[in-house]
């Protein structure tokens, strides 16, 4: 008796993580609106829903699986060099180019997952940093398929649907970015609020606990670090898109770390907070990079610092407050005869 009204709370549990509040509702809109509201800002917006989708990416792992990676910019760059590649030699449809540079580098996060998954979390960061800084290699050295230090050129992109131009402004960028950041960001809502993301946090919280409660650890870090370096190649090959240029910087070790970054801004375990930290990490980026060219990466350093000793709680309860009173004023408004 006592088992199935467990598995009762359980579902109703899940039933309940599942639904939605209306300041997410107010959040997507203000995502979408901005392409009215920041014309003039289009680009960056690009790039943070690019970064924000690399976030969640790392966040399945890191988050909700306790799998830690120094270099999951292996994968972003294994998606934007497979689209990048598929553009110039078979087809431009930017479709068709997502679909395989998430394949692609969800194959890389297959073969490589067994090496990752030996050992502990030292362990892991070593590896997972060689795999990069392997691919890194390989990409400089074969510049006849990927064009070395000069970088991947003479990427040009199909119209979007076979409508949308991609403009120098970015609007077609930009909402193709944030569409594909919607529709991926649903389906990891939808895994982590399962039995599924259950298992994983399991598996985190307590690895001999959960292999005891016959879960199989193997199988389930296996998925979701197959499903993380998908999204990041889905990353990858949008940021391939929209700028028609790849280089060996994708691979890059600072793509790593500042993934790291945008994660401890805005806290793991929580898919919001990849895309609250790649909108705070962006913008700070920009604003001290314009003050100071050539020392932002300092300030940025400072900054997160004081995130650590507690400003991240500040910048989770001021954008959280935003998105409340937005959602409050919609509802009034609604309200009102």
């Amino acid at each position: 008796m006592r088992g199935p009204m467990l598995n009762d709370r359980i579902r109703a549990r899940l039933a309940a993580s599942r639904r939605w509040h209306p300041a997410e509702f107010v959040l997507w809109g203000l995502a979408l609106a901005a392409v009215f509201l920041l014309p003039r800002q289009l680009l960056i917006l690009n790039e943070i829903a690019i970064l924000a989708l690399f976030a969640i990416s790392l966040d399945l792992i890191l988050g909700y699986a306790g799998l830690v990676s120094l270099g999951h910019a292996a994968f972003l760059g294994v998606g934007a060099y497979a689209a990048g590649l598929l553009a110039i030699h078979v087809t431009a449809d930017p479709l068709a180019g997502l679909a395989f540079g998430t394949l692609a580098a969800a194959l890389a996060g297959l073969v490589t997952c067994p090496l990752v998954l030996k050992g502990n979390d030292l362990t892991r960061l070593m590896v997972t940093l060689g795999i990069s800084m392997l691919l890194l290699e390989l990409a400089n050295s074969f510049g006849s398929i990927t064009g070395g230090a000069d970088g991947l050129q003479g990427i040009t992109m199909a119209p979007l649907l076979g409508l949308f131009e991609f403009d120098l402004m970015g609007r077609t960028a930009y909402l193709y970015s944030l569409a594909v950041l919607f529709l991926l960001f649903l389906l990891a809502r939808r895994i982590v609020h399962s039995p599924f993301g259950l298992s994983l946090r399991a598996i985190r919280d307590n690895p001999l606990r959960a292999a005891a409660a016959g879960v199989p650890a193997t199988r389930r870090l296996t998925a979701v670090y197959t499903l993380a370096a998908a999204y990041a190649g889905a990353a990858g090959a949008l940021l391939a898109q929209t700028t028609q240029f790849v280089s060996l910087d994708v691979l890059a070790f600072h793509r790593s770390a500042d993934l790291m970054l945008v994660l401890i801004i805005g806290g793991a375990g929580y898919l919001y907070g990849g895309i609250i930290g790649a909108l705070a990490f962006k913008i700070l980026q920009d604003a001290i990079a314009t003050v100071t060219p050539q020392y932002w990466q300092f300030w940025i350093g400072l900054l997160l610092v004081l995130f650590v000793l507690g400003g991240r709680e500040i910048l989770h309860g001021g954008v959280m407050a935003l998105v409340r009173r937005g959602a409050a004023l919609f509802s009034r408004r609604r309200k009102a005869p």
